[in-house]
């Protein structure tokens, strides 16, 4: 099959996602005065949004707040799945839940796409959303049993789902199991319409605006970037993907990060439709979506930590080759990657902060389904903050306990120790005068290891490379240009700028 494919030789030379190229947004300024208002929304993501609409439709003055521009993180760079079947998720929650727990799961998420499907409807949003039919696939011999054990977990818990022994489309399969009424859509386009009903209903939306700390107390107080502004609020809801304000609670040690890659194709063959996902070693994501009046397939995959990966453009390369022997490659318009982050038990958190701040509410850690999880979170933090019941809140609360979690809690504190011994003993690999235009590495200059960027007109931008989160020293990233944290995934630009959290800080500039 794979000699009357084209595989193209090159990539976009800059990554770029292709939901913020088709969708214009709308800019909103940022925060230079006091305000007051009912609650605060830090994170501009599906979470906050969500949040923050259904709030305004209940009569309370939201701010929003997002220390870039709204939706420029990880919902701006997602595959854009609506599913409630997560990979192997079921199987894995019934090994180590109550039945009813795994069963609350999928119903959340079921219902979170019901929400999403009836808002579209509704409102006559247009999105591009479609229903489909969802696909988790091995093709791995030693992988069939597992699909198996999940495909028993289904029919345990009542989960509508099919097996079969292949898959519709071209990509060889030895067991697939599908489940049926599950969607995809453009994310910024649906966001886009829930961002201007917050507007209309009262709220504000500020972009631009580091959130730095806050005070707890009636009422709280939300303060930017050397408390140049203070937001005063009842309550506040930390939607920032990973939490801006942690060490309270500590959930720095309780999160988990991967990066992931994603290319728009333009294939020569004629797509079956479907979502598909992989659960083999080399995972694969598959979605058509509409670029410019043609089908496009999104395929992604090639998960790691960031700042473990020697060749971040390899990624790419890889799932280049998986689109071209398989679906056959005329264009590939697009390239990006997102973080995500999973929880120590793999079920978002969701809820109060903690039992010391019960006016303050968290949601993070969706494990790579921030579509449905997202707005799981929207529909539970609006019955948090108005004090409705929800049959979900307990399943979702940050402040569940089990001993997997706790022993995993002690792993990820011992792996960010070594981590932040591991790099500071990290040698330099580069010298600085070998450093060619478009090149990033860590180079020795005037004794001291520091990272250093060539642009390519030639300018030199040199940094301090150690985080200024908790220490940990930070690895240059080729494909995205870009200073990564194997700590706690912060990302810094190649001149020390803030790309994504837990960090607030740029990295120290070096001088010449």
């Amino acid at each position: 099959m794979s000699e009357k494919f084209n595989v193209p030789s090159e990539l976009p030379r800059y990554p770029q996602s292709m939901w913020r190229t088709i969708t214009t947004l709308p800019t909103f300024p940022e925060l230079r005065e006091d305000i007051e208002v009912d609650v605060t929304v830090v994170g501009a993501g599906i979470a906050g949004v969500t949040t923050a609409y259904l709030l305004s439709l209940e009569g309370y003055k939201v701010a929003l707040i997002d220390a870039g521009r709204i939706l420029d993180g990880t919902t701006g760079y997602t595959t854009a799945k609506i599913s409630a079947q997560h990979g192997m998720i079921y199987s894995e929650f019934l090994t180590n839940f109550r039945p009813e727990i795994a069963k609350a799961y999928y119903e959340a998420n079921d219902e979170a796409l019901r929400f999403i499907r009836e808002t579209v409807r509704a409102n006559d949003i247009d999105c591009d959303f479609k229903e489909e039919t969802a696909y988790v696939y091995t093709n791995q011999e030693d992988k069939v049993d597992d699909l198996r054990k999940e495909f028993d977990a289904y029919q345990e818990l009542g989960i509508p789902g099919q097996w079969h022994e292949g898959l519709p489309i071209p990509v060889e399969a030895k067991a697939a199991i599908s489940m049926p009424g599950q969607a995809q859509f453009n994310p910024l386009k649906y966001l886009k319409f829930l961002v201007e009903k917050i507007v209309e209903n009262g709220g504000v939306v500020y972009e631009n605006t580091t959130i730095e700390d806050a005070e707890y107390g009636k009422p709280i107080q939300v303060f930017t970037t050397d408390k140049a502004n203070t937001i005063r609020c009842n309550e506040m809801v930390v939607a920032s993907h990973y939490p801006f304000w942690n060490f309270q609670a500590g959930y720095f040690s309780r999160l988990k990060i991967e990066r992931s890659y994603a290319l728009a194709v333009k294939p020569e063959t004629t797509f079956q439709g479907g979502m598909y996902v992989s659960i083999d070693d080399e995972k694969r994501s598959i979605r058509s979506a509409t670029f410019e009046g043609e089908e496009v397939l999104i395929v992604g995959g090639e998960n790691h930590e960031p700042g473990k990966s020697d060749k971040t453009f390899d990624h790419y390369l890889a799932l280049e080759k998986f689109a071209g022997t398989t679906f056959g490659v005329t264009e590939i318009p697009f390239r990006w990657s997102a973080q995500d982050i999973t929880t120590l038990d793999k079920i978002p958190y969701i809820g109060p902060f903690s039992s010391d701040y019960p006016f303050v509410f968290i949601a993070t850690g969706f494990n790579k389904w921030g579509m449905t999880n997202g707005t799981v979170a929207g529909l539970l933090l609006r019955d948090n903050i108005l004090r409705r019941t929800n049959p979900y809140m307990d399943v979702f609360n940050p402040g569940r306990f089990n001993d997997k979690s706790m022993n995993q809690n002690i792993v990820t504190g011992f792996k960010m120790a070594k981590e932040l011994i591991a790099g500071k003993f990290a040698g330099a690999h580069e010298k600085l005068s070998n450093l060619e235009p478009d090149q990033g590495a860590l180079v020795r200059h005037h004794g001291k290891k520091v990272g250093a960027y060539r642009d390519p007109q030639g300018e030199l931008f040199l940094v301090d490379t150690t985080c200024t989160h908790m220490g940990c020293e930070t690895a240059w990233n080729e494909a995205e240009r870009s200073w990564d944290c194997p700590c706690h995934g912060s990302r810094f630009s190649y001149s020390g700028e803030v790309l994504e959290g837990p960090a607030k800080e740029p990295l120290k500039r070096v001088e010449e």
